[in-house]
């Protein structure tokens, strides 16, 4: 039996603009779910209109994680505000070596967005959860008035389970382990200050956005020494590194010649007078493991295409004060303190 179409005509995704009755719950509300939100993820939890999903987990150890995405621009070079919204929230369950499965999506709109550009972010939001392996199960939406908001803002929340006994801890972490990254540093947050009106540079580099889930139980299948994984994101790898020094009461010591660097990020960040190890990344992970089992690690990430550039960067030492330092390439040494300030509001 066909259903009745209450809606009558469809929205115009060409020239039609979220309004506020988009979000006033009533039939413009449904119609804007069913023909956008609905028809992109698409599937039986979503599909039931509830206010709610009943999903269904395997045994283990539940993990969820939260984001809010607030980027500007909305559309860069290798994403948009959807994919990266997926990329983040997968990653964050990943780095617990968790399996993701499910997640919620609420939207703010401000009046006036064009439909055409909120279906392409939607859509591509989709297409991010279907190549991560994971159902966008439940969401929101909400209309702001047009010079409240900033177009679109997304809030994820992202549900996996770790079921093949893994139990990553930043406690593990001891004098001696190994340091290594996933790829190069820096790529997301270049990428995102030369699409900056403000900012005055042009680069053709695409951001890192991607979901490291498949890289990480690749990972955890062939390498069963990993002590603990993060994914270096707003304040870069310094951030992250200086985070688990300060909890473990260790030192890391880097080696300025085993950062993988892209030229162009290089570039970026002397012309604005910046760090690499402060820039945020969107599609890399940092993993400690013991040293024996770091040659092997190395191997295994460069295998997969999101590991390819990945590098044995450090190690942790002994130090109550809790340094990270860098071993330049001149012989020399410096401290890599934490970020004092925002570099870059709005990166991801």
């Amino acid at each position: 039996m066909n259903k009745r179409n209450p809606f009558g005509a469809k929205l115009n995704f060409n020239t039609g603009v979220v309004e506020m009755i988009h979000g006033a719950g009533g039939k413009a509300s449904s119609q804007l779910i069913d023909q956008l939100f609905v028809a992109a993820f698409d599937n039986d939890m979503l599909n039931e209109h509830s206010d709610q999903a009943k999903i269904t987990l395997p045994e283990g150890q539940v993990v969820m994680a939260t984001d809010s995405h607030v980027i500007t621009p909305l559309f860069f070079s290798g994403g948009n505000i959807g994919s990266l919204a997926i990329h983040g929230t997968v990653n964050d369950v990943s780095m617990s070596g968790a399996t993701p499965l499910y997640v919620s999506a609420g939207f703010i709109l401000e009046e006036g967005y064009p439909l055409k550009d909120l279906k392409l972010i939607v859509e591509s939001m989709a297409e991010a959860a279907r190549e991560a392996g994971v159902a966008v199960v439940a969401g929101d939406t909400k209309v702001v008035e047009k010079g409240k908001a900033d177009g679109v803002f997304i809030n994820t929340t992202g549900v996996g389970v770790i079921t093949n006994g893994v139990d990553l801890s930043v406690n593990k972490i001891q004098p001696g382990d190994k340091v290594l990254i996933s790829g190069s540093m820096g790529d997301h947050g270049v990428c995102i200050m030369s699409k900056r009106a403000n900012i005055g540079f042009e680069s053709n580099l695409e951001s890192d956005s991607a979901s490291l889930n498949w890289l990480v139980s690749d990972m955890l299948s062939q390498v069963p020494g990993i002590k603990y994984m993060r994914d270096p994101t707003r304040g870069g790898v310094s951030a992250i590194l200086n985070e688990i020094a300060y909890q473990c009461g260790v030192g890391i010591r880097l080696e300025e010649d085993q950062l993988p660097i892209k030229e162009a990020v290089r570039s970026g960040c002397e012309l604005l007078g910046l760090d690499p190890l402060y820039v945020a990344n969107e599609g890399k992970l940092i993993a400690f493991c013991p040293a024996e089992f770091a040659d092997q690690l190395v191997d295994t990430m460069r295998q997969h295409p999101l590991g390819k550039d990945a590098a044995i960067i450090g190690e942790v030492i002994e130090d109550e004060n809790g340094f990270v330092q860098l071993q330049t390439s001149f012989g020399g040494s410096r401290v890599v303190d934490w970020i004092n300030g925002e570099q870059l509001p709005r990166i991801c």
